[in-house]
Protein backbone atom coordinates (compact mmCIF):
# COMPACT_ATOMS: atom_id res chain seq x y z
CA UNK A 1 0.00 0.00 0.00
CA UNK A 2 2.88 2.21 0.52
CA UNK A 3 4.57 1.82 -2.59
CA UNK A 4 0.97 2.60 -3.95
CA UNK A 5 0.62 5.62 -2.23
CA UNK A 6 4.18 6.42 -3.36
CA UNK A 7 3.39 5.81 -6.60
CA UNK A 8 0.54 7.93 -6.99
CA UNK A 9 2.53 10.79 -5.32
CA UNK A 10 5.37 10.93 -7.52
CA UNK A 11 2.95 10.27 -10.42
CA UNK A 12 1.05 13.33 -9.69
CA UNK A 13 4.46 15.51 -8.81
CA UNK A 14 5.45 14.64 -12.85
CA UNK A 15 1.95 15.49 -14.11
CA UNK A 16 2.03 18.85 -12.38
CA UNK A 17 5.64 19.75 -13.47
CA UNK A 18 5.07 18.48 -16.78
CA UNK A 19 1.94 21.27 -17.52
CA UNK A 20 4.48 23.83 -16.06
CA UNK A 21 7.06 22.79 -18.55
CA UNK A 22 4.73 22.05 -21.17
CA UNK A 23 3.61 25.66 -20.81
CA UNK A 24 5.22 28.52 -23.06
CA UNK A 25 5.61 32.10 -22.54
CA UNK A 26 6.73 35.37 -25.37
CA UNK A 27 7.05 38.99 -24.44
CA UNK A 28 6.48 41.77 -26.80
CA UNK A 29 7.07 45.88 -26.14
CA UNK A 30 5.51 48.78 -27.57
CA UNK A 31 6.36 52.35 -27.10
CA UNK A 32 3.94 55.07 -25.68
CA UNK A 33 4.54 58.44 -27.00
CA UNK A 34 3.16 62.08 -26.65
CA UNK A 35 3.39 65.53 -28.18
CA UNK A 36 3.20 68.34 -26.55
CA UNK A 37 2.17 71.66 -28.39
CA UNK A 38 2.46 74.82 -28.14
CA UNK A 39 0.00 77.12 -25.70
CA UNK A 40 -1.34 79.79 -24.56
CA UNK A 41 -3.37 81.81 -21.98
CA UNK A 42 -3.58 84.90 -21.00
CA UNK A 43 -6.20 86.92 -18.24
CA UNK A 44 -6.40 90.54 -17.74
CA UNK A 45 -7.09 92.57 -14.65
CA UNK A 46 -9.05 95.61 -14.94
CA UNK A 47 -7.05 99.45 -15.19
CA UNK A 48 -8.39 101.84 -12.93
CA UNK A 49 -7.63 105.30 -13.19
CA UNK A 50 -9.93 106.21 -10.42
CA UNK A 51 -10.97 109.51 -9.98
CA UNK A 52 -9.67 112.13 -12.29
CA UNK A 53 -10.11 115.91 -11.07
CA UNK A 54 -9.51 118.37 -13.99
CA UNK A 55 -6.73 120.45 -13.59
CA UNK A 56 -5.40 118.38 -10.94
CA UNK A 57 -2.38 116.77 -13.47
CA UNK A 58 -2.15 113.35 -15.05
CA UNK A 59 -3.20 110.40 -13.62
CA UNK A 60 -1.10 107.46 -13.52
CA UNK A 61 -1.80 103.82 -12.78
CA UNK A 62 -0.52 99.98 -13.50
CA UNK A 63 -2.10 97.02 -13.85
CA UNK A 64 -1.29 93.21 -14.99
CA UNK A 65 -2.04 91.08 -17.56
CA UNK A 66 -0.74 87.29 -16.58
CA UNK A 67 0.25 85.09 -19.76
CA UNK A 68 0.14 81.52 -19.10
CA UNK A 69 2.62 79.21 -21.69
CA UNK A 70 3.83 76.14 -21.98
CA UNK A 71 7.58 75.47 -20.92
CA UNK A 72 10.04 77.78 -23.22
CA UNK A 73 6.90 78.84 -25.48
CA UNK A 74 7.98 82.63 -27.13
CA UNK A 75 5.65 85.38 -27.19
CA UNK A 76 4.62 88.62 -27.85
CA UNK A 77 1.59 90.58 -26.05
CA UNK A 78 -0.70 93.28 -27.90
CA UNK A 79 -3.02 95.44 -27.36
CA UNK A 80 -5.31 97.00 -29.61
CA UNK A 81 -6.43 100.55 -29.74
CA UNK A 82 -10.06 100.40 -27.77
CA UNK A 83 -13.43 100.33 -28.81
CA UNK A 84 -14.39 104.03 -28.05
CA UNK A 85 -15.17 105.82 -31.38
CA UNK A 86 -12.33 107.65 -32.18
CA UNK A 87 -9.57 105.56 -30.71
CA UNK A 88 -5.86 105.42 -31.89
CA UNK A 89 -2.79 104.15 -30.75
CA UNK A 90 -1.67 108.01 -30.54
CA UNK A 91 -4.25 109.00 -28.85
CA UNK A 92 -6.84 106.05 -26.47
CA UNK A 93 -10.25 107.60 -25.64
CA UNK A 94 -12.77 106.88 -22.47
CA UNK A 95 -16.29 107.16 -23.76
CA UNK A 96 -18.67 108.75 -20.80
CA UNK A 97 -21.06 107.05 -20.27
CA UNK A 98 -24.25 109.19 -19.22
CA UNK A 99 -26.84 108.72 -22.39
CA UNK A 100 -26.13 111.51 -25.03
CA UNK A 101 -22.87 112.63 -23.61
CA UNK A 102 -19.74 112.07 -26.37
CA UNK A 103 -17.15 113.55 -24.03
CA UNK A 104 -14.05 111.68 -24.20
CA UNK A 105 -11.09 111.59 -21.91
CA UNK A 106 -7.43 111.25 -23.49
CA UNK A 107 -5.36 108.17 -22.11
CA UNK A 108 -2.89 105.72 -23.30
CA UNK A 109 -1.33 102.25 -22.04
CA UNK A 110 2.56 101.89 -22.33
CA UNK A 111 5.23 99.09 -22.06
CA UNK A 112 6.98 100.79 -18.95
CA UNK A 113 6.75 103.38 -16.23
CA UNK A 114 8.94 105.65 -18.20
CA UNK A 115 5.47 106.18 -20.53
CA UNK A 116 7.63 106.82 -23.84
CA UNK A 117 6.52 104.06 -26.03
CA UNK A 118 2.89 103.06 -26.72
CA UNK A 119 1.73 99.82 -26.05
CA UNK A 120 0.11 98.87 -29.42
CA UNK A 121 0.32 96.14 -32.13
CA UNK A 122 3.69 96.71 -32.89
CA UNK A 123 3.00 99.14 -35.29
CA UNK A 124 3.77 102.73 -36.46
CA UNK A 125 5.46 103.69 -33.10
CA UNK A 126 3.87 101.44 -31.09
CA UNK A 127 5.58 98.73 -29.15
CA UNK A 128 4.93 95.05 -28.40
CA UNK A 129 6.22 93.02 -25.09
CA UNK A 130 8.02 89.68 -25.42
CA UNK A 131 8.28 86.93 -23.14
CA UNK A 132 8.98 82.80 -22.69
CA UNK A 133 6.53 81.22 -21.06
CA UNK A 134 7.25 79.13 -17.98
CA UNK A 135 5.04 76.14 -17.67
CA UNK A 136 1.31 76.38 -18.36
CA UNK A 137 0.87 76.11 -14.90
CA UNK A 138 2.74 79.64 -14.15
CA UNK A 139 1.81 83.05 -14.64
CA UNK A 140 4.16 85.31 -16.51
CA UNK A 141 2.67 88.61 -15.15
CA UNK A 142 3.19 91.84 -17.30
CA UNK A 143 2.59 95.31 -16.26
CA UNK A 144 0.46 97.78 -18.29
CA UNK A 145 1.11 101.60 -17.37
CA UNK A 146 -1.89 103.99 -17.63
CA UNK A 147 -1.55 107.38 -18.06
CA UNK A 148 -4.71 109.90 -18.02
CA UNK A 149 -3.01 113.02 -19.43
CA UNK A 150 -4.78 116.85 -17.66
CA UNK A 151 -4.70 117.78 -20.90
CA UNK A 152 -7.53 120.94 -21.99
CA UNK A 153 -9.29 118.31 -24.01
CA UNK A 154 -9.25 116.18 -20.56
CA UNK A 155 -9.95 119.35 -18.47
CA UNK A 156 -13.24 120.51 -20.47
CA UNK A 157 -15.07 117.57 -19.92
CA UNK A 158 -18.86 116.62 -18.42
CA UNK A 159 -18.64 114.93 -14.79
CA UNK A 160 -19.32 111.12 -15.20
CA UNK A 161 -18.19 107.68 -15.79
CA UNK A 162 -15.94 106.83 -18.63
CA UNK A 163 -14.94 103.50 -20.13
CA UNK A 164 -12.86 101.96 -22.72
CA UNK A 165 -12.68 98.41 -23.47
CA UNK A 166 -8.95 97.00 -24.35
CA UNK A 167 -8.30 93.49 -26.23
CA UNK A 168 -5.32 91.95 -25.65
CA UNK A 169 -3.55 89.46 -28.23
CA UNK A 170 -0.88 86.66 -26.77
CA UNK A 171 0.73 85.29 -30.53
CA UNK A 172 2.95 82.39 -29.98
Amino acid sequence: MRKILSSLVCAGALVAASGTASAGSTSASFQVSATVTKNCTVAANPLAFGTYTPGGGAVKVSSTLNVNCTKTTPFTVALNAGTTTGDAFTQRLLQNQTAGDADTLQYNLYTSNTYTTVWGDGTGSTGTVTGTGTGIATSVAETVYGQLVDSTANQNVSPGSYTDTITVTVSF
